[in-house]
């Protein structure tokens, strides 16, 4: 399923951000970089080495500088992880901020790498790097309960597995405003108990 530059940034228009407003938390930013003239996006798996998630099935981002703008530190991470540096006017737009359990306030930005971009992943960081095709997000998640929450964990298949959030429900609601259309909120959504550290 390809979609355009033009049909992205407008689907982004068209849908009403919320911001979360939550100074106890780290300011971070995950980019959700649009690949192959918009037929894919970037996936990583976090090297086993590092302190924090390590393993995880992640989009590329981390912890914002101050004073640094989410979309500006998604695109410094995106080079520091993969080595793929793009400039501002590849910010298309921002989703909704998710609250995570270990402590972060991830703002997601859509980003357009356009054709095929040279790769360079940093192995400190970064374990794999995939380029999912979007069919594989357009479909409806699996939602699982769990003792320790009223809200339920959500999971997206992908490459053959499970990807929970906060990157499943950062996934998820890029596929319901840009791919369908729907101003569908995933803040609720809750992360498995193995990310809350």
């Amino acid at each position: 399923m390809p979609v355009s530059r033009d049909h992205v940034d407008a689907a982004l228009r068209r849908f009403s951000r919320q911001p979360l407003d939550r100074p106890d938390l780290k300011p971070a930013a995950v980019g959700i970089t649009l690949v192959a003239d918009g037929t894919a996006f970037l996936l990583t798996r976090r090297a086993a080495t590092l302190r924090g998630h390590a393993g995880q099935w992640a989009l590329p981002g981390g912890r914002t500088d101050p004073g640094e703008a989410p979309a500006a530190a998604a695109r410094r991470e995106l080079a520091e992880e993969l080595g793929l540096v793009l400039d501002a006017d590849a910010e298309l737009g921002l989703l909704d901020d998710y609250a995570t359990r270990s402590g972060y306030l991830i703002t997601p930005v859509v980003l357009w790498a356009g054709i095929e971009p040279v790769l360079r992943p940093n192995p400190v960081e970064v374990s794999e790097v995939h380029r999912v095709s979007l069919d594989a997000i357009d479909v409806d998640p699996r939602f699982v309960t769990i003792t320790e929450s009223d809200a339920p964990v959500i999971q997206l298949p992908i490459l053959g597995r499970y990807v929970h959030a906060p990157t499943a429900a950062v996934l998820h609601q890029f596929r319901e405003v840009v791919l369908q259309g729907r101003s569908t909120r995933v803040a609720h959504f809750e992360q498995p108990v193995f990310a809350w550290r």
